[in-house]
């Protein structure tokens, strides 16, 4: 690696440790030439699939679209940035897992669908809702229904203390 400070080629690797939860490489280096000390990064180059959108057309995969849309579902709810950054990072590691070239955005909605019910069901219902371009109230309430009436019911602990009352 190049020195930033003169330019010399030769450089030396003076400490290394693994940070953004292992996928990077912090190293500290130090010129043999100039003597000055540098921080480098080193992460593993990984392709993601290009995404086939509905009409045929073929675009790379991006993140900050798929960030945008997943804040967007998620305004105002109690979601913290931590835990979308989670989503993403997940999503992205499915997405190399496949080790396709190409993936459908109908297969790449439903991943981040999958992660949105598990996350948050009100932001998972406004995600499905652009995604699959819902025409009525009957689509929503169908989605609504689909996320189980297990989910909403009360545990029986709760229903036999309401009862004895």
């Amino acid at each position: 690696m190049y020195c930033p400070f003169c330019g010399h080629s030769e450089t030396k690797v003076t400490d290394s440790r693994l940070v953004a939860e292992g996928n990077q490489v912090r190293r500290r280096r130090e010129c043999l030439a100039c003597g000055e000390r540098f921080t480098s990064y080193e992460s593993a180059e990984l392709l993601m699939p290009r995404v086939i959108k509905s009409n045929g057309n073929r675009e790379p995969f991006n993140e900050e679209k798929l960030r945008l849309g997943l804040m967007r579902a998620l305004e105002k709810r109690p979601v913290s940035l931590e835990r979308v950054e989670s989503v993403l990072t997940r999503v992205k590691r499915a997405l190399r897992a496949t080790g396709e070239p190409e993936m459908k955005s109908l297969d790449l909605g439903e991943l981040v669908m999958s992660e949105l019910r598990e996350l948050d069901e009100v932001a998972y219902v406004r995600f499905a809702s652009v995604y699959r371009s819902f025409q009525d109230i009957h689509e929503f309430r169908k989605e609504i229904d689909s996320l189980g009436e297990s989910d909403r019911q009360l545990p029986d602990e709760v229903i036999s203390d309401v009862d004895d009352e």
